[in-house]
């Protein structure tokens, strides 16, 4: 592969390394609206709450934990096997996940499939950062981040669609087709790399790392579970979890072969890309996850319906994060971040004003709109963090990528749902005064047990649910206001630390002198 030109089958691996996350990326979000059939006795597996929760978070937790893990793996061992290994244990545990016969089968082949996904993510970056030269890499990382907002958003289309005509399992089975053909596409069209430095591992760097994200992690699902911060389940694992990464990074500070070297935050464009991807998954992901309770209870939408109405998000990714490289060389990187930083916060305080009866056209301006800027910053950002290491560490850069999306995102959820759930149980707790204590909890645990108590109280019911909406519509917006307010800090940080425009790079060509842009 000339490193100047690239692989010349670059834009056939490009598509296969979409095709490859597909997958993984379609269930982190079809999950959702498969929840409530799960939970069911007759048509489900007749889950509890609790066990429904651990169905999804048995999942972030290896995911999160190992994806640093696995970039490191990839780098040294190559990142075309590491992918293989992912995708096959990836469709092993969908089968599984599939045939689950109990609540408990169904938690850990999940485990499992958050395995194969820690493997699967890191990898198809890294190969998509080897296989293009510097020149182009922005153009591929735009189409990359593309294809990932592509399948957020027809994760829940595609799960309500297979709900109404299958059963459960069939929003896990649907990965196995895509995992046999993404195999064939990687094994005959995509090229192995690793790095060419026979380094050691670091396994000291590599253990403090699973230990310390999957810590943390679990203290930020806890938050989820109880709703509230001030538990010592929440306090101690997050607590202990930022301990331990701080002595992995002062480990990796003074090893001579680091599993990821500290320095590189010295690098104003890679810490203000890490620091502003967090931000804006934290932001931005909270209330898109309860925006699905938004649609589905408030509303009283379908699964199918609250999927399609997810589409304005996609089609805005579709036309903007492939033109993100184009924008931030005719505009510079700090110009093109602090201004979608802006709308995402913009977008946010909206969300802060929307009633149970806005119109649905207003939602799906706002849906578009911030899909759009969410389009033209990640994948700047994702690039500003691949350019700033050397080529042999693109599976470590990847993964300190995806490993912020996943904390930042897990941290919005948890912290702004913690928000959320306080400000409903405020509201609630003079409904459920009168109410025998066990339905009385089941009103003030959330708006989906105000509406299961509801729909059993008949006429009575009514003035319970309109009661929950209004509850549940003030505690989201608290938790939009917050969401608005983290996204501000975001702006300015990209303001103040980002770089600007990228350098014009003059060279002679055939007698000619050519002008190019380096992508930053």
């Amino acid at each position: 592969m000339d490193l100047e030109t690239g692989h010349p089958r670059r834009w056939q691996i490009l598509g296969v390394m979409v095709f490859s996350l597909l997958a993984v990326v379609l269930d982190n979000t079809i999950l959702n609206v498969a929840i409530k059939t799960i939970a069911d006795p007759v048509h489900g597996l007749g889950a509890t709450q609790g066990e429904l929760e651990w169905a999804m978070n048995s999942y972030t937790l290896v995911f999160a934990g190992l994806l640093f893990t696995f970039g490191v793996l990839g780098d040294r061992f190559g990142r075309k096997r590491m992918l293989l290994i992912g995708m096959i244990l990836f469709g092993l545990s969908s089968l599984a996940s599939a045939y689950a016969q109990d609540p408990a089968q169904l938690i850990f082949a999940r485990a499992a499939m958050g395995l194969g996904g820690a493997a699967i993510m890191p990898a198809t970056l890294a190969i998509i950062s080897n296989v293009f030269p510097v020149r182009e890499r922005g153009r591929a990382i735009g189409i990359w981040a593309g294809g990932v907002g592509i399948a957020v958003a027809i994760g829940p289309i595609t799960g309500g669609l297979l709900l109404e005509h299958f059963w459960w399992g069939s929003v896990f089975l649907i990965n196995v087709p895509i995992v046999l053909l993404a195999v064939a596409l990687i094994g005959t069209l995509v090229p192995d790399s690793k790095d060419p430095n026979k380094t050691s591992l670091d396994p000291i760097g590599v253990l403090l790392s699973i230990v310390g994200l999957v810590a943390l992690v679990y203290g930020l699902v806890r938050i989820t579970e109880l709703g509230t911060m001030a538990d010592a389940t929440v306090i101690v694992p997050s607590l202990a979890g930022l301990l331990i990464l701080a002595v992995f990074v002062w480990h990796e500070s003074r090893t001579d072969h680091p599993a990821f070297d500290v320095r590189n935050f010295r690098n104003a464009g890679f810490s203000t890309a890490i620091a502003s991807t967090g931000l804006v998954f934290f932001s931005a992901m909270g209330m898109m996850f309860f925006m699905a309770f938004y649609w589905q209870i408030v509303r009283g939408y379908s699964p199918l319906q609250s999927g399609a109405l997810v589409l304005p998000f996609a089609a805005a990714q579709l036309l903007f994060a492939p033109q993100s490289a184009k924008i931030v060389q005719r505009y510079g990187s700090r110009l093109v971040g602090t201004l979608s930083m802006l709308v995402i916060a913009g977008v946010l305080a909206a969300y802060a004003l929307v009633s149970v009866t806005t119109p649905v056209w207003i939602l799906l301006v706002l849906s578009f709109v911030q899909g759009a800027a969410m389009a033209c910053i990640l994948p700047t950002t994702t690039t500003a963090i691949m350019n700033a290491l050397p080529r042999e560490k693109a599976g470590v850069g990847s993964s300190m990528s995806n490993v912020v999306r996943q904390i930042g995102g897990t941290l919005g959820i948890a912290i702004l749902g913690a928000v959320l759930s306080a400000s409903y149980r405020n509201g609630m707790e003079g409904q459920a005064a009168g109410l025998p204590a066990e339905v009385g909890h089941l009103v003030t645990e959330s708006i989906a047990g105000a509406a299961g108590v509801a729909a059993e109280l008949g006429p009575r019911g009514a003035a319970l649910l309109a009661a929950a909406d209004d509850a549940f519509m003030t505690g989201m917006h608290w938790a939009a206001a917050g969401a608005a307010v983290v996204a501000l800090i975001g702006a300015l940080v990209v303001a103040r630390w980002m770089p600007g425009r990228p350098p014009v790079i003059s060279a002679p060509v055939g007698g000619i002198e050519a002008k190019e842009t380096a992508v930053v």
